[in-house]
């Protein structure tokens, strides 16, 4: 046993005193008091554990007490109740000088349903029964994956997500970034405003293992009337067979939500788990313009004025019926965008062709209405010294044969399959014809809806699909994004692959972090400047993955002055990236020359600060 974790016994109760923090055991309760050296309180954690099977809900009964062994590096804490759905269920603690990891093993065979840790159902001899919970004495709980409402810490007793699955609507905005560390913190006090991360006594808790275990489509911290459990969502895709043990939990003390970050990628990376960041080439750097924001803006001024784009060639006319925005990702509205942008002295390196330069999104097949000749087009780009991304929709099935999707009952394709070796050989072959010289000769990828990932009991697979054994959730994405890079970098060495996939397990499948569509209001339904929103999306981004360019996005702007401060704090933080030419989405509001003039000297000024860093 390590001198710098001890064990101290009385009548009463066995400590463990550590220098990070101490923990009480009393006979009869299957729980641990842990606290800050000072004697704080962090939590009563709870000792149980459910580990649900498809077919059978796990509940704990016949509680023992725990029992405390030394160990080389510090102590072991094991409890091991019995169990409705498995021979056997063991919840280990290992008590480091540093920090706390949990982990709960399983013996039996079944198929993985949801899987609480620090809380579970048990029945007591008492005779109390239900689900037990750990308890909250923090007040506040920081959350790093931008949220609608805006609050990257709130206050304890709000449950929180991080995973794979959500999207615009109430109650499912939070997979922004997707996936986003797998690092809650606890913290003494509530931030005062939505995009702090103040400094102070904080409690990390994070999920450690080999991103190919992460077979769950979510963490959820699930508080109520004072307590908390965490949840993976397994949804039956893991198969067990004789044994199975849980990723680790860690807790951590931190001195703000970025160390406990920093801390937690640390630990990932040290685990063999994270990988280092591709090499990129030079151009990744170069100022971005991406067309959504203009394609947006423009929809929004057909639809209340009809208007034109200013740099439309003579006769333009948009096909009946086209307005909505991605109708109006077309090359002569690009050429007009990109005119604009030239009169006033900017001159991307990279352009972004976005939603929906493609006649299917599951095919990548140019929609030659929309640009007759792509080919030319890029080859027209790179003539002019600019690289060109197309924008790609993760998971969507549009036009491939079901065969390569994941269905509902009724045979509807519902996502694309990673876990079947089919579907990849089919990206490949799409990468191939979009990257590759003798193809469309494209330069890379700007990855979106990453947070579509299949999710439900119900959907089926073809035979011979991982899906149904483990290929899910994170471990599905990883797959998806991993084929994607490999196939991108083979057809083309120094392409750009750009995700919003903020965990450092993706590390060595992206070439480039993109910090997402910014949000608007915090809890109070203020408007949270997008500025503060940029910071604090670019501090978790660099504290996960340090060594990955940030794409800074732009979309969407409540107003002009908005997008113009956004447009200031770009080039301190990450690559600049325009999206706005002509007016703003978010007010109408018509984009002035001066505004672009002075887009052109932030873009100058960056440029210049790029050749000192590599003379």
């Amino acid at each position: 046993m390590t001198d710098l974790v001890r064990i101290e016994r009385d009548a009463a109760a066995v400590r463990v005193v550590a220098p990070a923090y101490t923990l009480r055991l009393r006979p009869g309760r299957a729980q641990l008091r842990l606290a800050s050296p000072d004697g704080r309180i962090w939590s009563d954690l709870s000792l149980l554990a459910s580990v649900d099977r498809s077919d059978a809900v796990d509940e704990a009964w016949e509680i023992p007490d725990a029992e405390l062994v030394e160990t080389a590096d510090g102590a072991r804490v094991r409890f091991a109740a019995r169990s409705t759905a498995w021979a056997s269920r063991v919840v280990e603690i290992d008590c480091l000088p540093g920090e706390l990891r949990l982990r709960v093993h399983v013996e039996g065979d079944g198929r993985l349903d949801d899987v609480t840790l620090l809380g579970g159902r048990a029945v007591l001899a008492n005779g109390a029964g239900g689900v037990f919970r750990s308890s909250i004495e923090a007040g506040a709980l920081f959350v790093p994956t931008p949220t609608e409402p805006v609050q990257g810490i709130r206050s304890s007793v709000s449950g929180a997500r991080i995973g794979v699955v959500g999207d615009a609507e109430r109650g499912r905005l939070h997979a922004v970034f997707s996936p986003a560390p797998l690092c809650l913190a606890l913290g003494r006090d509530i931030a005062p405003q939505a995009t702090a991360l103040p400094a102070g006594d904080w409690l990390a808790l994070s999920v450690v293992a080999p991103i190919e275990r992460m077979g769950f489509t979510a963490l959820g911290y699930e508080p109520l009337d004072g307590g908390f459990l965490l949840r993976l969502s397994y949804e039956g895709r893991t198969v067990v067979r004789g044994a199975w043990t849980s990723p680790d939990l860690v807790l951590r003390p931190a001195g703000s939500p970025v160390a406990a970050l920093t801390d937690y990628r640390d630990d990932v990376a040290a685990h063999g788990f994270a990988g280092d960041a591709p090499a990129g080439a030079a151009w990744h750097l170069e100022p971005l313009f991406c067309g959504w924001g203009a394609q947006c803006a423009y929809a929004v001024d057909l639809a209340a004025h009809g208007i034109v784009p200013a740099e439309a060639p003579p006769g333009f006319v948009l096909p009946e019926g086209a307005g909505a925005a991605p109708d109006l990702a077309r090359q002569d509205l690009y050429d007009g965008w990109l005119a604009t942008l030239a009169r006033h002295g900017i001159d991307p390196g990279t352009v972004v062709i976005d939603d929906r330069w493609q006649a299917a999104y599951g095919t990548n097949e140019p929609d030659t209405a929309k640009w007759p000749d792509l080919r030319a087009w890029i080859r027209a780009q790179h003539d002019a010294g600019r690289r060109v991304l197309l924008w790609f929709k993760a998971w969507d099935p549009d036009g491939l044969d079901p065969e390569l999707t994941l269905r509902d009952p009724s045979g509807r394709p519902v996502a694309t399959d990673p876990g079947n070796p089919a579907y990849l050989a089919e990206l490949r072959r799409q990468v191939h014809r979009m990257l590759a010289p003798d193809g469309l000769d494209a330069d890379g990828f700007k990855v979106d809806f990453t947070q579509r990932a299949p999710s439900g009991r119900m959907l089926a697979a073809s035979p011979g699909s991982g899906a149904d054994d483990g290929v899910w959730g994170l471990a599905a994405l990883h797959r998806l994004v991993g084929a994607l890079h490999a196939a991108a970098h083979e057809a083309k060495p120094d392409a750009l692959v750009v995700t919003h996939t903020m965990h450092p397990s993706f590390a060595p499948v992206t070439d480039m972090i993109r910090l997402n569509d910014v949000l608007e209001r915090d809890v109070a339904g203020a408007l949270v400047p997008v500025q503060d929103q940029l910071r604090f999306r670019h501090a978790v981004a660099h504290a996960v993955l340090p060594d990955h360019p940030i794409d800074t996005d732009q979309w969407p702007m409540p107003d002009r002055a908005s997008w113009l401060a956004y447009a200031e704090a770009q080039p301190e933080l990450g690559v600049p990236a325009l999206y706005y030419v002509d007016s703003i989405d978010g007010s109408g509001e018509r984009v002035q020359p001066r505004d672009l003039d002075r887009i052109a000297r932030s873009w100058r000024a960056y440029r210049t600060g790029l050749r000192r860093r590599r003379a």
